[in-house]
């Protein structure tokens, strides 16, 4: 495991949001805002992806199955 593994898995789900969130927060004042709009074409399929996925059931397991598997309780973010 490097050394960047084992930091990052010695940090908790809040701590993690929380270094995501500034990350962002940074980008957002350090990248100009852009005034293209998407593609035609690319709009057309996000569209599409949106459509589909109202209906589609979830991959990620709920906080429940995800306890019975490991076999201890999981923490929420």
């Amino acid at each position: 495991m490097s050394d960047v593994d084992a930091a990052v898995s010695r940090l908790d789900s809040e701590h993690c949001r929380a270094i995501c969130e500034e990350i962002g927060a940074r980008l957002c004042h350090a990248l100009p805002p852009t005034t293209s709009d998407l593609p035609a074409r690319i709009a057309e399929l996000l569209a599409r992806l949106v459509e589909l996925d109202h209906g589609a059931p979830s991959i990620v397991p709920s906080l429940e199955e995800m306890e019975i598997e490991s076999g201890r309780p999981v923490e929420a973010a």
